[in-house]
């Protein structure tokens, strides 16, 4: 009778780790991370050292000081006798506000552009053509510099607007373009003009669910609802409703010619429109490449089939071509934004005072701090980055083809 039993384990050996596959790639692993952390210590102690030999120490102290500077264009309220912190934190709300409206235009110009290079139309597939090759093959620096220069040189000046003068005003007398920028009506907010906000959010929130209704009743049923008319009449009548029962809270201060200047209003100024465009003209282009690229990807029997069944050209690119392009659009597009970004910090060539212009400008120069300001610098646009990315590769995800 044959007795069976298990083969005999073999006892762990130190030359395994080397030899053996299973555990080589752990070994190479944890000996570059041992090595890594080596090098940074030294990089670490070799810096203090050179700080102490300086006479200086590692302190952020410096953002408690007062900055004695001021900040032309900002969002929160700043003076001369804030401090350092405080004039950081308006340097990152600048560059936000940039990155953000960049990234909205510069997506609807890309979209736009490069769904009209393939265009059957020869002459607005040329000047399409002729848009985004010149925005992607000349620096952004100089776009941000000939955007700057034209929107000061060629508009008129604050007492061109005086009566009998060459200049006026625009939109019932409610927006002035001038070489100093841009002045627009400013809300002013009395009693129950939150509630009329929160209505308007409200209704934001349902235009979101209403959409998702009709695209899963439309994908169970095929019956299309009037998706853009409910959405328009959400984006308003609720809005308007509450402002009038509200007794109308928000009310407007247009901006007026008073002496040498335009008083009242919000100023945009010419340094801020000019970044924007610049950025959003110039991310748009390359955006415009990977919209085509997306759509050139989609395979041309989609189209032709959408046609057999009567579909419309506008609602076959809306509802068969682009959704299908987006899971070859959204990888780039999110090194697009996240180039936009940084890219923002070439403010500082027309006078935009952004992050970099205050933590990493004057900040540092008044105060000596440049290795802390540096750090504190580029941690802002890690993060930065990794917020973008992360909520990019969120909606990437929802897009992207759901495998079984």
């Amino acid at each position: 009778m044959t007795t069976l039993t298990d083969p005999p384990k073999e006892s762990f050996r130190l030359s395994q780790l080397i030899y053996d596959t299973r555990y080589r790639s752990l070994t190479i692993q944890v000996v570059a991370m041992f090595l890594l952390v080596l090098a940074l210590s030294w990089l670490v102690s070799n810096t203090i050292q050179n700080l102490a030999a300086l006479g200086k120490d590692f302190d952020f102290g410096f953002l408690t000081n007062v900055a004695g500077y001021d900040i032309n264009q900002r969002l929160i309220e700043y003076d001369s006798t804030s401090t350092h912190g405080r004039a950081a934190l308006v340097g990152i709300l600048n560059t936000l506000l940039v990155a953000f409206l960049g990234c909205i235009l510069a997506t609807v110009i890309g979209v736009i552009a490069g769904v009209l290079r393939l265009s059957k139309n020869w002459i607005i597939a040329r000047l399409m053509t002729v848009y985004v090759e010149g925005f992607r093959n000349v620096p952004l620096l100089l776009w941000i510099i000939v955007i700057f220069a034209v929107m000061t040189e060629s508009t008129p000046s604050p007492r061109d607007f005086r009566e009998g003068g060459s200049a006026s005003m625009m939109l019932f007398d409610s927006i002035a373009v001038s070489n100093r920028g841009v002045y627009v009506p400013a809300p002013i907010w009395a009693e129950g003009s939150a509630i009329v906000v929160a209505v308007f959010l409200l209704s934001l929130v349902g235009i979101f669910l209403f959409r998702r209704f009709a695209r899963a009743r439309q994908e169970a049923t095929g019956q299309i609802l009037p998706v853009g008319w409910v959405a328009l009449g959400l984006f308003f009548g609720p809005a308007l409703i509450a402002f009038f029962l509200m007794g109308r809270p928000i009310s407007l201060e247009y901006p007026e010619l008073g002496g040498f200047n335009f008083t009242g209003g919000i100023q945009l100024r010419n340094s801020l429109i000019a970044l924007w465009l610049a950025l959003s003209l110039y991310t748009g282009a390359f955006i415009a490449e990977n919209v085509r690229g997306g759509i050139l990807a989609v395979s041309k029997g989609q189209t032709e089939a959408a046609f057999a069944l009567g579909l419309r050209p506008n609602r076959t690119m809306s509802l068969v071509i682009l959704p299908q392009a987006l899971r070859v659009i959204i990888p780039p597009l999110i090194s697009q934004y996240l180039n936009l970004t940084k890219n923002s910090s070439l403010a500082i060539a027309v006078g935009y005072m952004d992050v970099r212009s205050t933590l990493g400008g004057i900040t540092i120069n008044q105060t000596g701090r440049e290795l802390e300001g540096m750090l504190l610098l580029g941690l802002f646009y890690l993060i930065t980055s990794l917020v973008i990315s992360g909520v990019m590769n969120i909606y990437n995800n929802s897009v992207k083809l759901k495998e079984r």
